[in-house]
């Protein structure tokens, strides 16, 4: 295994699910950077943000609609941030497309 998301996807690795359904995954991030920290990521390998297939709009516009669900079901009623890192230079640290859901604090900016 080589993606260590999708072996949390594949149950090979154990995560802090906040929300699974048949397409997308979301979980808590092991180093938080606010009070409520969550990774949500599709459950089909997609390197990158540029590597999206022209199919894989609708999954990913599936993942973004579902975040105003898991950001209520945190209590982020307040505002929340949603970032993608893609690329080396956006930090992305873990080749599978991912989104942070952040809140619980207010944010700043800019970010980085």
């Amino acid at each position: 295994m080589d993606c260590i998301f999708c072996g949390i996807v594949a149950g090979e690795i154990p995560s802090d699910k906040v929300y699974e359904d048949e397409s997308i995954l979301a979980f808590r991030d092991l180093e938080p950077q606010a009070p409520e920290h969550v990774l949500v990521i599709p459950k089909k390998h997609i390197p990158s943000l540029d590597e999206m297939s022209a199919g894989d709009g609708e999954l990913v516009g599936h993942l973004v609609s579902k975040v105003r669900d898991i950001a209520a079901q945190l209590g982020l009623g307040g505002g929340y941030r949603l970032v993608a890192n893609n690329g080396k230079d956006g930090q992305q640290t873990v080749q599978h497309l991912h989104f942070h859901l952040l809140g619980g604090r207010q944010m700043t900016w800019p970010p980085g």
